[in-house]
């Protein structure tokens, strides 16, 4: 077992962070910053804050709260309306980032705006036009409002954010980030995070960032060490029996099901639930108010067994899961 480092113990203030962040850090329960944190916290904290920061780290390692806390921090030293634009990949990321910079930024008013697909582009024109401080979206609907809303603009934007970058690039958004880059200042912070290092982060790199600080919490995917995994090989046609077994075996536990398709998330929730099983799906093909209302459910505990796509295989903050199948 690996014995702590003297780091471990430090406190968020330690490295910088204001009173009035520490007291919302403190009300959302934690209580020492992650490895990410604490490496990001080291350049985006000091004296020379400008510094553009690449960052290599595995999902679920608090990057989120690496780039928010600097940028409240900034925003509270220098008040400003449309100060900064987080992008990301998926609709459901997108509003868990918006919550926990609300929830950081709650004792100072922060304001934040979630631009994404599958809800009126009318509502988000008018919440677009109130200015909020920070900007949450997914690369495709950024790009329809700054072709089509009038008077919305990047030209005041402070903070550029791309998270989960190397997933945004592999939903081919490269288009769509290329003319968000476009209408973006000059002279601007760039905080680039991903996963993994692929060929097109790398190339984004080169075309967003302005000599980086790079940070690397680890080279290579980790899995926990309480993590039990077993791989089942079993016929096509007894997957569904064999399934229903497992579930069987963990009633009352959650669980996420990842399928491949939407209709087979949707097939999979009705087998489940007619065995008596309290399951719901989330998907591409369901609209914005269903997943979110589905993902809801699943954390409040209303549902234990959540089936779904790839549009919830990165970074969503579930507290406790049992099973992934």
């Amino acid at each position: 077992m690996e014995e702590n480092s003297p780091e471990d113990n430090k406190s968020f203030s330690d490295y910088g962070v204001c009173d009035t962040l520490c007291q919302a850090i403190d009300n959302l329960g934690w209580k020492h910053p992650s490895s990410i944190q604490r490496d990001v916290f080291k350049v985006a904290l000091q004296e020379d804050q400008n510094k553009d920061i690449i960052a290599i780290a595995e999902t679920g390692s608090g990057k989120t709260g690496a780039f928010a806390i600097p940028i409240i921090q900034r925003l509270i030293d220098n008040p400003q309306r449309m100060y900064a634009l987080i992008v990301t990949p998926t609709r459901e990321l997108a509003f868990q980032i918006s919550e926990q910079f609300e929830a950081l930024g709650s004792s100072v008013g922060l304001k934040t705006a979630v631009i994404v697909g599958g809800i009126d582009m009318v509502q988000q024109a008018l919440a677009l036009a109130r200015k909020p401080h920070v900007v949450v979206g997914t690369p495709g609907r950024l790009v329809d409002h700054l072709e089509n809303t009038k008077g919305f603009s990047l030209s005041s934007m402070k903070y550029l954010v791309l998270d989960e970058a190397d997933r945004c690039l592999s939903m081919d958004f490269e288009e769509a980030i290329d003319k968000i880059l476009s209408c973006f200042p000059k002279e601007r912070v760039t905080y680039l995070f991903s996963a993994t290092m692929t060929q097109k982060v790398v190339k984004l790199q080169r075309a967003s960032l302005r000599d980086p600080v790079k940070i690397q919490v680890s080279s290579k995917y980790q899995t926990v060490s309480t993590l039990i995994q077993q791989y089942l090989f079993i016929p096509a046609k007894y997957k569904e029996c064999y399934l229903a077994y497992i579930m069987n075996e963990f009633r009352g536990k959650s669980s996420i099901l990842f399928v491949s398709t939407c209709s087979s998330s949707q097939l999979l929730t009705l087998f489940l639930r007619n065995l008596g099983f309290k399951a719901v799906c989330i998907n591409g093909n369901l609209s914005q108010v269903k997943r979110l209302g589905a993902l809801n459910k699943f954390k409040e505990g209303a549902r234990n067994i959540l089936i779904a796509t790839d549009v919830a295989s990165r970074g969503l903050d579930i507290p406790e899961v049992d099973l992934v199948v």
